[in-house]
């Protein structure tokens, strides 16, 4: 069965096809995040950067909108009703859900890959320009007294002009703002950043959660049935990655890049030119992303146990996790020859492989 696809582009920070995640109502799996941003709030601790990092597709971007309709429903931190919340969920239709769904909610801004008019594709990354946008916001003093927050979707698009623009405005912000930043690598944040925020770190959902986020998407991706759990259980805790596995081609593929990846250091040729073929393909950019999203995912499973079995295992796969990352943001930002990227890759890995065994 095919995934859904939208008629027009989708945005950056969400997955073709699926709800926004400033849409989406219910989080799973994170109670202890969702708890700990809820008690900051209303014991009046709240820091004003937040880092929010883990795994891509898990619910980060989920529970960083979450929270900022939570702040625009309850203003006042030591009201009756945020004090007495049990968690950060806001009815649907709330007038502050109404908005923020809408991008109707005059204190809010979203920092995220911009749509190109020109070449009909989004940005490679945040640019300056874009931050200077987006910061305009906290020139001005937030209605009625209330927050002023930022969602940054995500901390690694941002090229460097703007994560340094954006430091700026996070080193002395205004009061009662709030910086939601959005990472998968939280470590590759800049230092600056890092230190002036709180970092809330979520875990991968387990296959249930997965499955239960997938089916609460509503609309086409609840007509899937029994394949939804299929998806989840090889989806590493991953809603995204779940998604793109209820498509039946990619499925297929990602089955073949578990074969590849599980053969290694020995290449099977054939399989990588068949995945560089679909992913390299005009149009293919979702493709390619799955393809390196779960090569990177493989990597880092291979440095966890890597790490535990001393630095010689551990040392040849961090070096070449750091290699590609450099190269598919290359091969991304200037557009350059996906099919070569793969293929390189694949050789890559396996002469890490090869060197972390000996």
């Amino acid at each position: 069965m095919k995934a859904p696809v939208r008629t027009a582009p989708a945005e950056s920070d969400c997955f073709e096809g699926a709800p926004h995640p400033r849409d989406t109502m219910a989080l799973f799996g994170h109670e202890a995040g969702e708890q700990a941003l809820l008690e900051a709030y209303r014991s009046q601790r709240m820091p004003q950067s937040i880092i929010i990092g883990g795994q891509e597709g898990i619910g980060k971007a989920t529970l960083a909108w979450r929270l900022a309709r939570f702040m625009f429903a309850h203003p006042d931190p030591a009201s009756a009703a945020a004090l007495e919340a049990a968690d950060l969920s806001v009815p649907p239709d709330h007038p502050a859900a109404r908005r923020v769904c809408a991008m109707a909610q005059g204190d809010l801004a979203l920092l995220r890959r911009e749509w190109n008019e020109k070449t009909k594709r989004h940005f490679t990354e945040i640019r300056i320009d874009d931050v200077r946008k987006a910061l305009g916001l906290f020139q001005f003093s937030a209605a009625s007294g209330g927050w002023r927050v930022c969602i940054v979707d995500c901390a690694e698009d941002l090229n460097k002009n703007g994560a340094n623009a954006f430091l700026k405005m996070i080193e002395e912000p205004p009061p009662r703002s709030l910086f939601l930043i959005v990472s998968h690598k939280p470590a590759r944040i800049l230092p600056t950043i890092r230190s002036r925020s709180r970092v809330v770190l979520l875990a991968p959902l387990s296959p249930g959660n997965t499955a239960r986020a997938v089916s609460a998407l509503g609309g086409p991706w609840g007509e899937f049935g029994g394949e939804i759990a299929a998806a989840a259980s090889r989806a590493q805790g991953s809603v995204r990655q779940a998604l793109r596995l209820l498509d039946s081609d990619r499925l297929a593929q990602a089955q073949r890049l578990e074969r590849i990846l599980a053969g290694l250091p020995q290449v099977d040729w054939a399989g990588v030119h068949v995945l560089a073929d679909a992913a390299s393909k005009a149009g293919a950019g979702d493709e390619f992303e799955a393809l390196y999203t779960g090569v990177f995912d493989w990597l880092g499973a291979g440095v966890r146990a890597g790490a535990a079995a001393g630095p010689e295992r551990l040392a040849p796969l961090a070096r070449v996790w750091e290699k590609l990352s450099f190269s598919v943001r290359e091969t991304e930002a200037l557009n350059l020859d996906k099919r070569a990227f793969i293929l390189t890759m694949f050789a890559e890995l396996s002469s890490a492989l090869q060197e972390a065994r000996r």
